[in-house]
């Protein structure tokens, strides 16, 4: 079934995405001013990209002209900048919120997204920002969830296409049998996500 793409905001935890006037922004980023930022993190080099709406792509990795060449093909037609040291509070904000979490300082990630996809893909994303910090489930278990038992596939499928690593948890997520499944930035990063999760769950307990 063909679903029509769409790049809705999802504001808040919980909150019903929005859906961005029709040609606002193409899919490629046409029309879209998107600022980034690095920082060094326990788990590697983050990368936060956000417009003014909220965050529109956060990734992990180990070398930042690769993971800018990422972001630029994600965004080709966007227009990107390194986001100033004077960068609006809200960016700075949600840096070191992303910064802190990676720290353990913080389990929550209720940060403003700028986000697109099909509407499968939104309905899926909406379900793991669900998952309570350090707790797991099946990709079956979330496609039942969505109401879609069958399309365990497809709920793998847009885990995989998920832009925003951490505010929306896919590395929550994991095959029926207990492996780990993928995880676009690495299954190491998840198996580590996973278990810092776990260990500071139990620790608050």
């Amino acid at each position: 079934m063909n679903e029509k793409r769409r790049w809705p905001a999802v504001l808040a935890r919980g909150a019903s995405p929005i859906d961005l006037t029709p040609g606002r922004h193409r899919a490629d980023g046409a029309g879209v001013e998107i600022s980034y930022s690095t920082a060094e993190t326990p788990l590697g080099l983050l990368m936060m990209a956000a417009t003014e709406r909220g965050l529109c792509f956060v990734q992990l990795g180990d070398n930042e002209v690769q993971m800018r060449e990422c972001l630029r093909c994600e965004f080709p037609t966007a227009t990107l900048s390194v986001m100033p040291a004077a960068a609006k509070g809200s960016f700075k904000q949600w840096m070191r919120a992303l910064c802190d979490y990676l720290q353990d300082v913080r389990t929550e990630l209720d940060l403003p997204m700028d986000v697109r996809g099909t509407a499968f893909q939104m309905k899926v994303w909406g379900c793991l920002r669900t998952i309570p910090y350090g707790e797991l489930r099946t990709y079956k278990q979330v496609a039942a969830a969505v109401g879609r038992p069958r399309a365990v596939r497809a709920v793998a499928n847009a885990c995989a296409a998920n832009r925003l690593s951490l505010t929306i948890p896919c590395h929550r997520v994991i095959r029926g049998d207990g492996g780990l499944g993928g995880y676009r930035w690495g299954i190491e990063r998840k198996r580590a996500l996973i278990e810092r999760e776990r260990v500071a769950r139990a620790e608050s307990v």
